[in-house]
């Protein structure tokens, strides 16, 4: 059983930059691909990034490329998402999934998910 745990989240002005951290434990993490997703009031959970298992390969929407960069460091069970140029409908809380093996960007396939972080940018 992996638990998750985020943190970083918090309020900033349009523009403005912020840095996700998702801390695992209870498995091992470099056997997981990780990712981010998030879900603003009335929507559905979607996908931001994904990392493959060595970090090597990442993968974004469109919505966040060049704006988000996800690592991580497997020393330190961490995966993170960092956030420049944010935008007011970058608002939402912001989940971390671990997914074995491989990722995906279909919320449904990830197998264990944090609670969440909530990230609100001002315009």
């Amino acid at each position: 059983q992996v638990q998750l745990v985020e943190s970083g989240g918090g309020s900033v002005q349009a523009g403005g930059s912020l840095r996700l951290s998702c801390a695992a434990s209870g498995g091992t993490f470099s056997t997981y691909a990780m990712a981010w997703f998030r879900q603003a009031p009335g929507n559905e959970r979607d996908f931001v990034a994904a990392i493959s298992r060595s970090g090597s390969s990442t993968y974004y929407p469109d919505s966040v490329k060049g704006r988000f960069t996800i690592s991580r460091d497997n020393a330190k069970n961490t995966v993170y998402l960092q956030m420049n140029s944010l935008k007011p409908e970058d608002t939402a809380v912001y989940y971390c999934a671990a997914k074995f093996m491989y990722y995906y960007t279909r919320r449904d396939e990830y197998d264990y998910w944090g609670q969440g972080t909530q990230v609100t940018v001002s315009s």
